[in-house]
């Protein structure tokens, strides 16, 4: 998704002398200004965490929309700042053409701007247990430890990869932390064959798309009550409000309203919370240090998840 035509490019070719390392932080953008404020408070909370690392962040679109820098301008002010290798940070959770496509279009662009400038793409956020914690506090703070079932909702994509990596991480909700279950960390009996690990029991979560994907808002809703569910919590998985939580919310009500009898909680977005600050900067690390660490964040045996930490091990 080739964006140089809303945001042109400069052709100017400069040296590069600056000696630092700076963090570029590539958000997806919006048309909300709560949202572009929000993104704008997350890059301050980056620089605040390393006074000592230049961070500059821009949008991939609707910068002129909310007077947002784009990712140009943002790469223009770390080299201004000292910056001769930048690494860029996708604040993206579910990866998709924005990431894939975007991002390092303007890191290639960025090396023919400025001469000698060493531009390193790191890892969107992901599914990474930091990230999954936020979200388990959002639903609970939405009433999950007293719901029947949870729905999980994704921005939504036409990239089955970014679709599917949302299904996983509703298992990864359900499984051992027991939302969606009445009587937090109560859910459906885990079945285990004689002498083996008895797994934690499985609440109900269910995945939904705002957008783009199926299952829709109201399906997912739909499935919970025909599982019984009378209680729903929805958990936007997205890090910044914008118009796409306005209709998760208007489904939400349209769909709670033809249902008597029947309550639905929608949580807040996932910011604000250090955590995601934290995982910027461990996205950052690993990729100046050139230690692109495989699918593995949510590996039982390098993480101790929920119900699970009997089978961490400190040996890596």
């Amino acid at each position: 998704m080739d964006k140089t035509a809303e945001h042109p490019v400069s052709l100017r070719t400069e040296r590069v002398a600056g000696s630092l390392n700076g963090m570029l932080v590539i958000g997806h953008g919006t048309r909300s200004l709560k949202g572009a404020r929000q993104l704008q408070d997350f890059a301050n909370s980056v620089q605040e965490a390393r006074p000592d690392t230049p961070v500059a962040y821009g949008l991939i679109e609707f910068a002129r929309e909310t007077g947002s820098p784009t990712l140009e301008n943002a790469v223009d002010t770390l080299v201004k700042m000292g910056s001769g290798r930048i690494v860029a940070v996708p604040l993206v959770l579910l990866g998709a053409g924005h990431m894939k496509d975007d991002g390092p279009a303007i890191l290639m662009q960025s090396r023919k701007s400025y001469t000698e400038l060493h531009a390193i793409y790191a890892r969107n956020l992901g599914i990474h247990p930091l990230v999954l914690d936020v979200a388990e506090q959002r639903a609970l703070e939405a009433a999950a430890d007293t719901s029947d079932a949870v729905v999980l909702v994704g921005r939504g994509s036409t990239d089955p990869d970014a679709n599917s990596d949302l299904a996983k991480i509703a298992r990864l909700l359900a499984d051992g932390r027991g939302l969606g279950s009445k009587g937090h960390g109560k859910g459906i009996p885990a079945v285990a064959p004689p002498n083996s690990i008895v797994p934690p029991s499985i609440g109900i979560v269910e995945p939904a798309f705002v957008s783009l994907a199926a299952p829709a808002i109201p399906e997912a809703l739909e499935r919970c009550y025909t599982l019984g569910a009378r209680s729903i919590s929805i958990v936007p998985y997205f890090i910044f409000t914008g118009l796409l939580l306005d209709r998760i919310n208007t489904q939400a009500t349209e769909w709670e309203a033809n249902r008597p009898g029947t309550t639905v909680n929608v949580a807040s977005e996932l910011w604000p919370d250090s955590r995601l600050v934290e995982l910027a900067w461990l996205r950052y690390d690993e990729a100046l240090d050139g230690n692109a660490i495989m699918n593995c964040d949510c590996c039982i045996y390098r993480y101790p998840l929920p119900g699970y930490e009997d089978r961490y091990s400190e040996i890596k």
